[in-house]
């Protein structure tokens, strides 16, 4: 059998290497113009993600959730760690804090503007995660608990995650909302909404899993 698989593959790799590709002979089909004009925004990879994929999206904020469900299961029959590990002196703080603010507007900018330059719902709930991770390796755990929870942040990352499926759903049943100006902040019809609910489910999922961390763990 190893004879015969390796026949096999010395025969696929001629092929690659002999038999040219198919040239597509209709009229030439300029994808990304086509995405643009389909999608209403400037940025086709939003276009992609929020519309021609959408079902794809759909399932990766499910994982995304999935996984934070899961990190908090792996933590339930765990002792909170003794000692929490985090910057002390005051030049360490102000830099991380500073860095924090920077990632935050960073996040909000491309929450707000993902469907006209590169960028993006799940890039802009990273950078806002990062902020989040800075303020906390800056602060007492107690703090930020106390702040996770006082604003509701687990049920408001919950209630975000049905708003994005419902709105998701009555997108692919073919219901959208008007395009707007081509490259206007107001366009892409409800692309723009999307990428700011995912940015919010992704930082505040980012805040969740690092409070668990650092509270069973004693650092991210």
């Amino acid at each position: 059998m190893k004879i015969v698989y390796l026949i096999a593959g010395i025969a696929l790799f001629l092929k690659i290497l002999i038999i040219p590709n198919p040239m597509l002979e209709s009229e030439e089909v300029f994808i990304v113009e086509t995405i643009v004009e389909e999608t209403g925004v400037t940025n086709a990879v939003s276009g992609i993600i929020f519309r021609n994929r959408l079902y794809d999206t759909i399932s990766e904020v499910v994982v995304f959730t999935i996984a934070i469900l899961g990190v908090q299961y792996l933590f339930g029959d765990e002792t909170p760690s003794t000692k929490v590990y985090r910057f002390t002196d005051e030049p360490s703080i102000v830099l991380a804090r500073l860095a924090a603010t920077i990632s935050a507007l960073v996040g909000i900018e491309l929450a707000l503007r993902g469907h006209l330059s590169p960028g993006g719902g799940f890039a802009a709930g990273v950078a806002l995660g990062t902020a989040i991770g800075l303020i906390v390796i800056t602060s007492s755990i107690q703090s930020m608990e106390k702040i996770y929870q006082d604003y509701n942040a687990s049920k408001w990352e919950k209630f975000i995650v049905v708003l994005f499926i419902i709105l998701s759903t009555i997108t692919l049943m073919g219901f959208e909302l008007p395009y707007g100006n081509l490259g206007s902040l107001i366009s892409g019809g409800i692309i723009p909404i999307l990428n700011i609910l995912v940015a919010l489910k992704v930082g505040l999922g980012s805040w969740a899993v690092i409070l668990l961390f650092i509270r069973y763990r004693g650092l991210l």
